[in-house]
């Protein structure tokens, strides 16, 4: 949703599948282990997925949604290799459980209330917990993160994790409570080392300071301040919602940090934290600092090739049409590439380059981005699509045709009409905010605001499935993905669907 204001596989599939996720825990699973599927976010399933025929069940993940249009980030639901979905869910106005479902039916396994609490933002973030082995990791209060054990059995044990140590914590429990929130998804690396970003509203006994922590598979806890480690007083905390993502040798850890007004991508050394590497966020078009917007949901994604991906919104705003820039660098972060002509609130998903068979160009992979034009903003149309996009090749930027952006490979236009902007040709938003992108049929997934389901045809360029979930709504902008036995998740209007084929068709 826009924002309101400052608002048969081929062999070379199968080598470039194996070569650039199976070497990570996450991907060698079949399972969806963390927001935006694994530590490099990449959304690039290892399942087939059903065809999107039927909902086989849908739960809600707001208990008490408000009416009209969301302006709220649920978080991502995750699935575990047994087939168990992982659901966060929104109980109140500040207030969260988890609750794990069988995959094939739907039936509730477990529940668990947790403590966590949300730091105010433009929208409010969603919670996210991860998976590693046999262990769920679920942010909670203070700063600490509940460890569930056999996330797929009705029974397990809960332990507590704190990055801070668990002596300082139960020294003074209220002014760790009050005072410390996670503002994150969590991530894990291949190693089961666990990073998220946290804010401090207040005093501590320890003097703790926004940043970034980390816990070992041991339990020690270790963090940075955001101001420290990016050598900027003016830096305040770590991106809300921005999940961390680690680089392909699981060596760096990528966040982005932000004061009031602009802010950083970092590269950190991912055992301690010391800063690797650091670059300024900048506008591609005014070279004025790019806008970080409490609101965004946009994490960094790494490619195959060690580049760094992360969406921003335009400064001055809306000159871009609130559709922001995707920002593009080396994984070293010195060099600045060719950025995406859409970011807003916006992980780009990774599609092998033989997945579109029509791309005639050199790169071994592409990019899925959304790629709306909001009506009656700026110079906005309307004309909403999603978009493939090529990383290392360049056009005129549709709207500001003296900058350069990443090479339109195929885009495709929305399908339902929007009369309520007043403009023809008008259709509903994408509402996707990190799209499934799935290789056994060379499409992806995506979620409009039109209440839809659609599987986009990459081989074709067209829409081969749909599914109504609801009627639609304007909504802040969602997650897709694909369980462990290739039923797709989708969430709309505030409910979680499972959607797959039809018993007939199985």
């Amino acid at each position: 949703m826009k924002r309101a204001a400052p608002s048969l596989i081929s062999a070379v599939m199968v080598i470039f599948i194996f070569a650039t996720l199976l070497a990570t825990a996450s991907a060698q699973t079949g399972g969806w282990l963390t927001h935006s599927h694994d530590d490099h976010h990449t959304a690039l399933s290892t399942v087939q997925s059903q065809d999107l025929d039927t909902i086989h069940w849908s739960v809600p993940v707001d208990l008490n949604p408000p009416q009209g249009t969301i302006y709220i980030h649920y978080g991502s639901p995750l699935v575990t290799p047994a087939n168990t979905v992982i659901v966060p869910v929104k109980t109140g106005t500040n207030s969260f459980r988890v609750e794990a479902h069988a995959g094939g039916t739907g039936a509730l396994i477990w529940m668990h209330k947790t403590g966590y609490q949300v730091p105010t933002a433009g929208f409010t973030p969603g919670m996210g917990p991860t998976i590693f082995g046999d262990l769920l990791y679920i942010p909670d209060s203070g700063g600490r993160v509940m460890v569930r054990k056999n996330p797929d059995s009705a029974t397990g044990g809960f332990s507590e994790l704190y990055f801070f140590g668990e002596a300082n914590f139960k020294a003074d429990p209220t002014a760790y409570e009050q005072n410390v929130l996670i503002d994150t998804p969590l991530t894990t690396d291949a190693s089961g080392n666990l990073y998220f970003g946290f804010i401090v509203t207040g005093s501590t006994p320890l003097n703790l300071a926004s940043g970034i922590a980390r816990i070992t598979p041991k339990g020690v806890g270790s963090w940075v301040s955001a101001a420290t480690v990016s050598g900027d007083s003016n830096i305040t905390q770590v991106a809300t919602s921005c999940a961390p993502a680690l680089s392909n040798d699981g060596t760096t850890v990528y966040v982005v940090v932000n004061g009031e007004s602009y802010g950083y991508l970092l590269a950190l050394n991912s055992s301690t934290l010391g800063l690797e590497a650091s670059v300024l966020l900048k506008d591609p078009a005014s070279g004025l600092d790019a806008f970080i917007y409490s609101g965004s949901s946009a994490t960094p994604t790494v490619g195959p090739d060690g580049d760094v991906y992360f969406g921003v919104l335009e400064n001055p705003f809306p000159s871009h049409n609130d559709r922001g820039w995707m920002l593009h660098f080396s994984s070293d972060l010195s060099q600045t590439k060719i950025p995406g002509s859409f970011g807003w609130d916006d992980t780009p998903s990774i599609v092998p380059a033989s997945l579109v068979a029509s791309y005639k160009g050199k790169s071994s992979y592409l990019l899925m981005t959304k790629y709306n034009n909001y009506a009656n903003i700026g110079t906005g149309n309307g004309k909403n699509r999603i978009a493939i996009l090529d990383p290392n090749a360049e056009q005129d930027d549709p709207i500001i045709h003296t900058t350069k952006v990443m090479r339109q490979v195929i885009t495709i236009l929305g399908v339902t009409p929007d009369p309520g902007t007043g403009i023809k040709g008008a259709v509903r938003e994408w509402c996707i905010n990190t799209a499934a992108v799935d290789p056994f049929t060379n499409s992806v997934l995506a979620n409009s605001e039109d209440g839809k389901l659609y599987r986009w045809d990459l081989t074709n360029n067209s829409f081969s499935q749909r599914i109504t979930l609801s009627s639609g709504i304007g909504e802040a902008y969602t997650p897709t993905l694909i369980g462990a036995d290739g039923t797709a998740y989708a969430i709309n209007d505030a409910v979680l669907y499972a959607v797959g084929a039809s018993s007939a068709s199985k």
